[in-house]
């Protein structure tokens, strides 16, 4: 099978060939532009600097030689834009606080503070206030709160919907040409990213990529705001819903059938121990608009749906299928009640598990090549059969991550991932 035709089969609960790998197809299946640097040293490929795709969390490009070398059976389409809201084009060297060369846009416009740490700007303009800060030493920007007195008899859902738009026409080009480059110039499965579909997706509240974020900004408040600000989150997400209809619509317009899944939602539902929401509170305040937009991209697509949620989601999960979504990433065996045996029998046949490959908190950051290669083969044994599973860790590989435990990974996966 090709890479993609492999991808398509799991996702229909077929057992291909072999299990599919991923890494770097999305914004949670990726890893840390400083681990991608130390990992093709470590397989000796020639020396480069890595082009950070995601500023946000530092994301490093699995370019091509790395992803053949690697048998990756997915491409990133790179993001027209970042999280900073500017374009990801006219690349130029940066340095990472533990000295890894890397290319960022030319709008990547930092600032040192005075006790080290590093400011980044909304739109890449330094004359507007910091909306990211990487900590001095650190490997991420961690979004900076900008949060105004909050007045509940004044608040304007419009404040909420700001980031919220129609693609333009240049946008929708941009979209065409890369997806069809990557689809022609290569067999491996595109994971699409239609834009507007985030349903409080947290990462994106605190509107890094705006200079002057109004309406409710402040994590902790949106948390707060499921419970005592109902009506005015319903009324979001219901405006919200109409306009990422009309988005996957040009979407789908512009890229076809040539996506295989569209990661439609990042917003996390599970903390280490519990959730953030209880079952009937997720039925009642988000299901009804995540059905809108599955509806859709099943009736007028051969997309699956991607749902991204960190955590002890596994009381959810049952509700995630009803609300039409396909896929469940990234599968946080280490959470609790997230029991990889159990994930498999009792949900395997409604949902894809993308991930769930490898611990990304203790076993791959902190565990021997030992014991990167028994979970992974274990892990693979109780995921793998009947189709369902693309393996990729647990999120991100983060930074700081031995090259060697990768490398663990991956030949352990290639020794065990055939179905013959």
């Amino acid at each position: 099978m090709t890479s993609r035709e492999r991808v398509i089969c799991t996702l229909n609960h077929q057992e291909p060939d072999k299990t599919p790998i991923d890494i770097g197809a999305g914004p949670t299946t990726g890893m840390h532009a400083s681990t991608v640097y130390k990992l093709r040293r470590a397989l000796g490929l020639p020396p480069q600097p890595v082009r950070v795709i995601d500023c946000y969390q530092m994301l490093g490009e699995i370019d091509d030689e790395l992803s053949s070398v690697l048998d990756i059976d997915t491409v990133k389409v790179i993001d027209q834009t970042s999280s900073f809201g500017f374009n990801m084009d006219n690349w130029k060297e940066w340095t990472l606080f533990d000295g890894t060369p890397v290319l960022v846009p030319e709008k990547f416009n930092t600032k040192p503070n005075s006790d080290g740490s590093i400011f980044n700007y909304p739109l890449g303009d330094p004359t507007a206030a910091p909306s990211g800060l990487m900590p001095k030493g650190g490997y991420y920007f961690d979004g900076i709160i900008r949060q105004r007195i909050i007045d509940d008899d004044a608040l304007d859902v419009e404040d909420n919907l700001e980031e919220f738009t129609l693609y333009t026409d240049e946008q929708l080009r941009y979209l065409e040409k890369h997806v069809e480059d990557a689809y022609t110039c290569t067999c491996k499965a595109i994971l699409g990213t239609p834009a507007g579909c985030a349903l409080g997706d947290i990462a994106l509240v605190p509107g890094v990529f705006l200079k002057d974020p109004k309406g409710i900004r402040d994590i902790e408040e949106w948390y707060m705001s499921i419970i005592t600000r109902q009506s005015y989150i319903q009324e979001l997400f219901s405006r919200q819903t109409d306009i990422a209809l009309e988005n996957l619509r040009l979407y789908r317009e512009a890229v076809g059938d040539k996506v295989v899944a569209v990661y439609l939602c990042g917003a996390d539902f599970g903390t280490q121990n519990s959730q953030f929401c209880s079952k009937d509170l997720f039925r009642e305040m988000y299901m009804p608009y995540y059905q809108k937009m599955t509806t859709w991209i099943h009736q007028n697509t051969s997309w699956k749906v991607f749902k991204h949620s960190c955590g002890a989601v596994e009381p959810l999960i049952g509700s995630f299928v009803e609300a039409g979504f396909d896929i469940l990433n990234p599968v946080q065996c280490s959470a609790a009640n997230m029991d990889p045996s159990l994930l498999k029998k009792n949900y395997g046949n409604d949902i894809v598990f993308w991930g769930g490959g490898v611990d990304t908190q203790r076993t791959l950051p902190f565990g021997t090549i030992e014991e990167v290669e028994r979970q992974v083969q274990d892990l693979l044994k109780i995921f793998k059969p009947n189709g369902g599973f693309i393996f990729s860790a647990v999120h991100n590989i983060q930074a700081g991550v031995p090259a060697e435990n990768v490398i663990a990974m991956i030949e352990t996966f290639r020794q065990y991932r055939a179905y013959t």
